[in-house]
């Protein structure tokens, strides 16, 4: 009896077995003979990553179109036009789409498909991630870390509701340690000459699932290395026929980790891979945010040139591996594969996917437009980098008060509750009078939770010393120009945490490691053996950014609300938002003790 790609989805994924094969590209493909013996055939795979729920080229959190300072855009809508091109261009036929993770998370229109008209809601709405890209034709996705962020329940409904499979090789039930998630995906490229083309899709996800998304997937699921599952998988693809394999890798190529010791896997393992799995010949990278254009990584075993892309985000990249394959000794075997990457501010928005989420989009304009309060002043952060400004002291105070009032009545509510936040935007901004949902959400655009960990007077201080890492050493009597201040050794904003309810300084012309003077609570020099309560997110708390101590301190209290919507209610709470009552200059950057600002 014959299935189609959902009936055998759903039978591999009750049986465990997790496997999706996709069905022949329609119609023949160009192929050309060389010298009357020699037959050629080319493809393109066309790659996307870090979508992170941008369908239009717009900014929620701003009301207007998206613009940053080197005027990239962003959505699935200008995607859709560069996808259109290619195709024109090579053929349908000769191409596939695919993704490296990263796709429900991360805009308000996200946001309100999993929370506000939850696409798990009986006869929910189908999530507009899912529209765009099955009206698009993607033919498989892999799983990125932000998937598991709104909980599996959303993640499976989603699963269901896109046309294509969505792939995490190292997705393990933790029961069973069978694949939760098909590993892989089969393509078959028809061409007129020889056998056809299979193109194997193998997708990984990243590690840091596991503590990132500790409350959402412990014991359910687990999340081994990307080489260890990428050498189970390739040789098996090979085996099962497989011409090309591509990995669609949501992790980075640097081979770093930002969580320290947390996991014996490397969060950013795509260049390992490469190199220590042979039988690959090109991967698409996600998770970084970076553009690579085309990298070759040599592997070791088969000195063979593997080539790797990362499309930046949000859509703003296409990434297209081109592949020149020749017949030789009865198999096709890829003589050729380079990269290039298409920039989407070139080409306009396809109104047929702007068409088909019109309403949707209208919906989140009109609800992130509601208004929740008034502001006594302008608060902004844009230098929030480098100085202890206001709006982030609202998040700040907002944290330490939700605290308070959990641990009120228990036996750690004598301790004092500090507070750490981060800019993770230098445009968000709360205007003087009226304060929407925009605002206040634009503080935090992420779906981090709060919690309350324990630490001792020296560990915070060891905690800002790793902070204030952040800062380009800077000698004293120097010229100071704020844009080449911060982001030392590539330091992202969100990895620089102010502390308040202690006041220290950051003395930028020494050595990191040995910044933080004058560190005092309460008028005291700090000391090392208090006790202090952290409110802290559970990014950072679960060892995001490997500061030291926080992962490993008891926990005292957790909350599974989102900050920001924390922050929101307690702007309809209060009313109004008057800085006089919670802003304070508690840090500050210095250079043998004269203040830098």
């Amino acid at each position: 009896m014959p299935m189609n790609r959902r009936t055998f989805l759903g039978r591999s994924a009750a049986a465990g077995a997790g496997v999706a094969v996709v069905g022949s590209v329609a119609g023949p493909a160009e192929a050309h003979g060389h010298g009357g013996r020699r037959k050629r055939y080319s493809f393109t795979v066309m790659g996307t990553t870090d979508l992170h729920g941008n369908v239009f080229n717009w900014d929620y959190f701003t009301d207007k179109e998206f613009d940053d300072k080197n005027h990239n855009d962003v959505g699935l809508a200008k995607i859709s036009t560069l996808v259109d091109q290619v195709r024109s261009e090579k053929g349908r036929r000769n191409t596939l789409l695919i993704d490296a993770g990263d796709t429900i998370q991360g805009t308000q229109l996200s946001y309100y498909y999993a929370k506000v008209d939850p696409i798990t809601a009986r006869s929910g709405p189908i999530h507009p991630m899912a529209q765009a890209m099955n009206a698009i034709g993607y033919d498989a996705a892999a799983l990125g870390n932000h998937e598991f962020n709104y909980g599996i329940p959303v993640l499976r409904k989603f699963e269901e509701q896109c046309d294509f499979p969505l792939l995490g090789a190292n997705a393990l039930d933790a029961k069973t340690l069978r694949p939760a998630f098909p590993p892989y995906s089969m393509h078959r490229m028809c061409t007129p000459l020889g056998r056809d083309v299979r193109v194997a899709v193998l997708g990984l996800t990243n590690p840091g699932i596991a503590i990132w998304d500790k409350a959402n997937v412990s014991g359910k699921m687990v999340f081994p290395g990307l080489e260890e599952q990428a050498a189970k998988w390739v040789p098996k693809l090979r085996a099962m026929g497989a011409d090309v394999v591509v990995v669609s890798a949501h992790s980075g190529s640097s081979g770093t980790s930002s969580y320290g010791d947390q996991l014996p896997y490397i969060e950013n393992a795509a260049a390992l891979v490469a190199e220590q799995v042979p039988g690959i010949d090109a991967i698409l990278v996600g998770h970084a945010h970076t553009e690579i254009v085309e990298y070759f990584v040599t592997n070791k075993q088969t000195d063979k040139q593997v080539v790797l892309s990362e499309p930046l985000k949000w859509g703003q990249r296409l990434t297209l591996f081109d592949f020149d394959l020749v017949w030789e000794k009865g198999r096709w075997t890829v003589e050729r594969v380079g990269a290039k990457v298409l920039n989407s501010n070139t080409v306009a928005e396809d109104p047929q996917i702007t068409k088909l989420l019109g309403d949707e989009h209208d919906k989140v304009v009109a609800y992130v437009n509601q208004v929740i309060g008034t502001s006594t002043a302008a608060m902004a952060t844009a230098e929030a980098p480098w100085k202890d400004e206001p709006i982030i002291d609202l998040i700040n105070h907002v944290q330490a008060e939700t605290v308070k009032a959990a641990l009120a009545g228990g036996s750690y509510a004598a301790l004092p509750v500090l507070s750490q936040a981060s800019c993770f935007s230098r445009t968000a901004a709360i205007p003087a009078g009226l304060v929407t949902i925009r605002d206040a959400a634009g503080l935090y655009p992420f779906e981090n939770t709060l919690e309350a960990r324990l630490l001792t007077g020296a560990q915070l201080k060891d905690y800002l010393e790793y902070s204030a890492r952040y800062y380009v050493q800077t000698p004293a009597g120097a010229p100071v120009d704020t844009a080449k201040l911060t982001n030392a050794d590539g330091i992202p904003d969100y990895n620089y945490d102010a502390v308040s309810g202690l006041t220290y300084e950051i003395d930028v012309a020494k050595p990191a490691g040995s910044r933080i003077v004058n560190l005092s609570f309460e008028g005291k020099a700090l000391d090392p053996a208090a006790q202090f309560v952290l409110a802290v997110n559970n990014y950072r708390a679960s060892g995001g950014g490997a500061f030291p101590h926080v992962a490993k301190a008891e926990q005292l209290w957790a909350n599974s609300d989102e900050i920001r919507n924390t922050i929101i209610q307690w702007v309809q709470s209060k009313g109004t938002v008057d800085p006089a009552a919670f802003a304070s200059v508690g840090w500050k950057l210095t250079r043998d003790g004269v203040p830098v600002f």
